[in-house]
């Protein structure tokens, strides 16, 4: 194995990212893929993603792009909120399903999830 076939630790930003109920779950793979889960519904969507500072660029499997920022450790993507696994301050608030439809109906999309 040459140095350049070391495998290097994961990004820091690798892991598990819930939206603060719980409904929305997008898992950020070693890989640079990601799989998101809503509610019930496992690998909703799944994709590549790419990370550049603190900016996430999200290509998912059917071509549709999505951006996210990291900031003060929490993941803003898109319209949603998302925070690691486990971090006390995703604590329950307004049902996800809730901020989703009111967003999608704000710029004349129909929610359906």
């Amino acid at each position: 194995m040459t140095s350049n076939d070391t495998p290097r630790d994961p990004h820091p930003y690798v892991g598990m990212w819930v939206t603060a109920d719980g409904f929305i779950r997008q898992e950020l793979l070693p890989s640079g893929r990601y799989d998101e889960a809503r509610g019930n519904r496992r690998s909703a969507y799944t994709g590549s993603y790419t990370v550049t500072g603190n900016h996430l660029e999200y290509v998912d499997d059917t071509g549709f792009t999505a951006t996210g920022d990291i900031r003060d450790g929490v993941l803003y993507h898109e319209h949603l909120v998302l925070y690691r696994e486990g971090d006390e301050r995703a604590r329950a608030g307004e049902p996800t399903i809730a901020k989703v439809s009111r967003w999608a109906g704000s710029v004349g999309l129909r929610c359906v999830l």
